[in-house]
């Protein structure tokens, strides 16, 4: 893997030499865009608004428009904003996971000691261990300064979050949320014996992409000719009335898996 920042975690006086690394990668199917007319791949090209002309990435550079004229910012422009969180990776809370809503949560990374910094690194992993805490601090990343979550992972790494801040996420008064009204006992108690017999212990591994490997199927049969059935959905939209008789029928069901 190839460290995407280095720099240094900061909790009190204390300064962790790390790297930082993507924990995650995409698992999609590579698909081309083409011209229906001949098949061709579509190109796109960094273009000069004035001219026209194909301008090549040396040539680029980051501008900020102030009174209708570009500010040109250089990478010793943006470190200058911050210095110190350039490099720094400060940790200026400790919170318990549980307190933070997970719609803060965005990317995950992994932290990786560097020379000198492997003590410190494990004395920090296990600390957040036995507190059962996590770090809440501030990182540039990306010309952007990022909130993140520095938490133990698997309890081998430390594993960093970027979160979303406040004001990054939407909200939900203009969505048409109907009017509270408590449900009915009946249907209640149900909804709950049926999400009780649904209950089990998180197994990440039991969770598989299967649409990749379908759509895959898809692309092979059309490969060799064969022709594709066409889907109709048969679902239709339950009424409220039929609330009952859906709660019932799935717990039936669960029965019958479950023995």
């Amino acid at each position: 893997m190839k460290a995407i920042w280095n720099g240094a975690v900061g909790f009190g006086l204390v300064n962790i030499p790390i790297k930082l690394y993507s924990a995650t990668e995409s698992d999609t199917l590579n698909l081309d865009m083409l011209d229906r007319n001949d098949l061709s791949n579509i190109r796109y090209k960094r273009v000069n608004e004035n001219t026209g002309k194909e301008v090549a990435w040396d040539n680029i550079v980051k501008g900020y428009k102030i009174d209708e004229h570009y500010v040109v910012l250089t990478d010793k422009d943006f470190q200058a904003a911050s210095p110190e969180k350039t490099k720094i990776l400060r940790i200026f809370q400790f919170v318990k996971e549980g307190e933070i809503d997970p719609a803060f949560f965005d990317t995950p990374y992994y932290l990786e000691p560097q020379k000198n910094g492997e003590s410190a690194y494990q004395l920090l992993l296990e600390a957040l261990i036995k507190t059962k805490l996590t770090g809440i601090g501030s990182v540039i990343l990306r010309e952007r300064e990022i909130l993140c979550l520095i938490r133990p992972f698997q309890g081998k790494v430390l594993m960093l979050n970027s979160m979303r801040y406040p004001e990054e996420i939407k909200t939900y008064h203009d969505l048409k949320i109907p009017a509270a009204k408590s449900a009915p006992p009946e249907e209640l108690k149900m909804a709950e014996a049926l999400i009780k017999s649904l209950a089990s212990s998180f197994e990440p591994s039991a969770y598989k992409d299967t649409y990749h490997s379908d759509l895959l199927k898809i692309i092979r049969q059309k490969a060799k000719g064969k022709k594709i059935p066409t889907y109709t959905s048969t679902e239709q939209q339950a009424k409220t009335t039929d609330l009952m008789a859906l709660l019932k029928a799935s717990l039936e069901k669960e029965k019958k898996i479950t023995g």
